[in-house]
């Protein structure tokens, strides 16, 4: 009796499926992990029945859906450790870090676990909490970096970065860039140094016109 062997997958299946990943990327990157799956379906022309076929949950699409996020954190953290220099591997991290997050709402949801649904990713929260705590260390040795930092100091610091999501999505990364060279001159230790390292360029930005109340 020989081997059954498996299936292949029809082309119109994983059609569908790279569909659903690239409306879940858009839909989760603008509006977070509360969008509803059915505006993924809608954003990916299938139905209900074909999306919950690929993802029978939103856990598993979410996991799937930030697979490469979570791989880009998962480098930088093994690049901010490996670097010589411990004050450019925290600065490098701290900068990637608001990157990926500027980059999709949904990600900077799922990694502060902001929504149930994302508790797979506290394994990469707490490993790259480590990694700081570690290159902390080291760069506090070095003289680099203030005396009181904390771990607690990031958190707090991704909390604020997440107001960024707020703001026009073609000005978001540059904010977020600018945001990240204003938090690791506070973070520093050397009082005085003379001249500041240059800010990136300013984004345009325009708070949100509240209507008035009558």
């Amino acid at each position: 009796m020989t081997d059954r062997l498996p299936h292949p997958v029809r082309s119109d299946a994983r059609d569908n499926r790279a569909r659903i990943l690239d409306a879940a990327r858009a839909v989760f990157a603008e509006e977070g992990l509360s969008a509803p799956m059915r505006e993924v379906a809608r954003q990916a022309d299938v139905g209900p029945a074909t999306l919950y076929r690929h993802f029978p949950t939103k856990r598993a699409l979410i996991v799937e859906t930030f697979a490469e996020q979570r791989r880009g954190c998962q480098a930088a953290v093994h690049d901010a450790l490996a670097a010589p220099d411990p004050w450019h591997g925290f600065r490098g991290l701290v900068e990637r870090i608001c990157e990926l997050h500027a980059h999709s709402r949904g990600f900077a949801d799922a990694f502060m676990t902001a929504f149930p649904e994302a508790m797979d990713f506290a394994t990469d929260r707490e490993r790259t909490l480590r990694a700081v705590a570690e290159l902390a260390r080291r760069t506090q040795e070095t003289g680099q970096l203030r005396s009181d930092f904390v771990v607690d100091d990031l958190v707090l610091m991704l909390m604020a970065h997440q107001g960024i999501q707020h703001t026009p999505r073609a000005a978001r990364l540059a904010a977020s860039r600018r945001y990240a060279a204003y938090v690791m001159e506070a973070f520093h230790a050397t009082p005085d140094r003379g001249e500041l390292t240059p800010l990136p360029p300013a984004p345009r930005l325009q708070l949100a016109h509240t209507p008035d109340t009558p």
